[in-house]
């Protein structure tokens, strides 16, 4: 296995922040205005703004968890993984627009769901789920960040954690989301352009087509795409999460506000044909590394299969560059989700806080972020997939109120009000539990349950109230 030393690790850490961070210098206005900084003055061009959805969807999930699934189910597994989350970005050429014209001036989803049903309390609800899935958004790319970056260069976990955290922060503190914007240009040509020179040389070294042929049906030989059991015990419930995620995701909604109005539409299309390549690409590694029966070390989490197989078949100079690719994947989106954060504070919670409460948002969803990351890698047998799927059940409680808010005028406000929190106080703990207990039929039951009950009883009156 060839490795990098700490010396080379912290180098290009280091090099990738300072590069970043000049980036984010440009942008810097000396009179920014709330408005820019969280909405870079509603200017986003559609390429900009494909550029950047793809690459903030490009987050732990997509380089490590498709390689994970198309290494254990094979190309059943990649279909799965992949399909829905292209589709996610894809229906927001459809709720762009019409949250645009709902509210022209809007920042953020809770703001929407307020102006909506003229409701306070509904408002803060769902502020819980969208805080909730940045918080989660940071701490998985720092998690995530961690094992990859310990693993090829032998930097402890707990010491790369609060440097990834350090070069993010410190440019989108600089110019907000422009500098998210821009930055994530920028990652997605390093992530395609090394990607199309380590995929092909991993494909080379592993022994050609043939070998990866063999990995086609993953190490637990799904021998048809369309296999129904791996579509009923992980198609359905990766599609909910999927969906959902990309719902209660504040970094698309930022974006749906940013993004100029007439070019939504082009922006998350290509966005998500461009996100989409990533997951097919990597694929390439898992079905090497089943093909060569290459494993993960003992205590190392499973999900870093891609990165074994790569640090197993290629040389020094090859690691560098993929280490590169993936700290431009994780950054690109831990730098949105911390963007992300600083909408929501400045519209939900401090509205006549100002940019400098705004960065300071960053620091705290930051810190908070990194306190759970370190806490997930304390326990024994928790991994990446598991944060995943905790933190998009809990965004499954929201996706259909969300979508009927947007088209449908039928929803009452105790409706959507009670159906999110009967869906979150029985649905999600029935969820967990069907997961810890590993019942398939449970596990899919209790996720299309979170969904149907919110969905639902959002159009039911309670009380004869009347209709929004």
């Amino acid at each position: 296995m060839t490795s990098l030393d700490l010396k080379t690790g912290l180098l290009i850490l280091l090099g990738f922040g300072l590069i970043m961070t000049i980036v984010s210098l440009f942008l810097r206005k000396k009179d920014e205005t709330l408005q820019n900084f969280l909405l870079a003055g509603r200017q986003v061009g559609w390429f900009q703004g494909a550029c950047s959805i793809a690459a903030s969807w490009i987050w732990a999930p997509a380089l490590f968890i498709s390689v994970q699934v198309a290494y254990q189910k094979g190309l059943a597994g990649l279909f799965w993984f992949t399909a829905p989350n292209i589709f996610a970005l894809i229906l927001f050429a459809f709720f762009a627009p019409r949250i645009r014209k709902a509210l022209p001036e809007g920042t953020t989803l809770p703001e929407f769901i307020g102006d909506r049903f003229k409701s306070s309390r509904l408002h803060k609800l769902y502020l819980f789920p969208t805080l909730f899935y940045q918080l989660m958004a940071v701490t998985v790319q720092l998690f995530a960040g961690g094992h990859f970056v310990s693993l090829l260069t032998g930097i402890p976990v707990h010491a790369v954690m609060p440097l990834l955290l350090g070069i993010c922060l410190i440019y989108t503190w600089i110019s907000g989301l422009k500098a998210s914007v821009l930055t994530d240009v920028l990652q997605l040509v390093m992530i395609f352009g090394i990607g199309a020179v380590i995929v092909p040389m991993v494909g080379v070294a592993g022994g050609g087509f043939e070998v990866i042929a063999q990995g086609f049906h993953g190490i637990e030989n799904v021998t048809s795409v369309f296999d129904p059991g791996v579509a009923f015990s992980f198609g359905i419930v990766t599609s909910i999460g999927l969906i959902a995620g990309a719902l209660s995701d504040q970094q698309y909604w930022q974006r749906s506000f940013a993004i100029r109005e007439k070019e939504l539409v082009p922006a998350f299309v290509v966005g998500g044909v461009l996100f989409g390549i990533v997951p097919i690409a990597l694929s390439v590694l898992a079905f090497v590394a089943v093909g060569l029966g290459i494993t993960v070390p003992e205590g190392v989490d499973s999900s870093m299969i891609g990165v074994q197989a790569v640090s197993e078949l290629l040389p020094a100079w090859a690691i560098v560059l993929f280490l590169i690719m993936l700290l431009a994947g994780i950054s690109s989106t831990l730098d949105s989700g911390l963007s992300a954060m600083s909408s929501l504070w400045a519209t939900d919670i401090r509205p006549k806080g100002g940019v400098f409460e705004a960065r300071l948002s960053m620091l705290f969803i930051g810190l908070a972020g990194w306190a759970v990351a370190i806490a997930a890698t304390s326990i024994p047998g928790f991994g990446l997939q598991h944060l995943w799927w905790i933190f998009n059940t809990i965004a499954a409680c929201v996706a259909g109120p969300t979508i009927l808010s947007l088209y449908s005028k039928r929803v009452s406000e105790p409706g959507v009000f009670w159906g999110i929190l009967i869906a979150f106080g029985f649905g999600v703990p029935l969820f967990i539990i069907s997961n810890l207990v590993g019942n398939s039929v449970w596990i899919v039951g209790s996720a299309l349950l979170v969904v149907l009950v919110s969905t639902l009883t959002s159009f039911y009156r309670f009380g004869g109230s009347r209709m929004p």
